[in-house]
């Protein structure tokens, strides 16, 4: 058998080591371990007692709902989103309600959910909340995922067709002031 030039070493340079590379390594030497001086017994430290926490005079409370891929051009939806963005709970529904638009009805449905989840959260720690007191902070709507369709066209093609969905998200929060 033939073998390659340059494949591997020769029998006769198995040991050497090429001219200008690395010294082997050297085997582990072992070096003299400095003696520590005597170490000192360790004193416990003492815990320094934390301060009392300070108390926040007040901390408005949200809620949060959610619709993914509600069955909607997004660009239709914020239409009607920036109209009740920064309002009041009560303006907000009211604008919705007599809104000629498709999305109205869907954000009225979320809107409806964020508050209830408030009462919700408000119930389950105990406190008082008052509904009219509610304003939307955060009205925002995302593309969802778009559904893939083709649609018949001319001299036996087909085109697509993009059928667009929506995410709603709304937060509602408490005003600090009362309204």
């Amino acid at each position: 058998m033939a073998r390659k030039q340059g494949a591997g070493r020769s029998a006769q340079g198995a040991g050497k080591a090429k001219a200008g590379s690395k010294p082997a390594a050297k085997s582990a030497v072992k070096k003299p371990v400095e003696k520590k001086a005597a170490a000192k017994p360790a004193t416990p430290k003492l815990a320094t007692p934390k301060p009392p926490p300070t108390r926040i005079a007040y901390q408005p409370r949200e809620a949060r709902a959610i619709q993914r891929g509600a069955r909607q051009s997004p660009y239709k939806m914020r239409l009607v989103m920036d109209q009740i963005r920064h309002k009041t709970v009560n303006e907000a529904l009211a604008l919705l309600a007599f809104s000629k638009k498709h999305a109205a009805l869907q954000i009225a449905k979320v809107l409806k959910s964020a508050v209830a989840n408030a009462e919700q959260a408000a119930r389950i720690q105990n406190a008082s909340l008052d509904v009219d007191s509610l304003w939307v902070k955060y009205a925002v709507i995302n593309e969802g995922v778009k559904m893939k369709r083709w649609t018949p066209a001319a001299m036996g093609r087909a085109t697509p067709v993009l059928k667009r969905t929506s995410h709603v998200e709304i937060i509602v929060a408490e005003r600090a002031g009362g309204r």
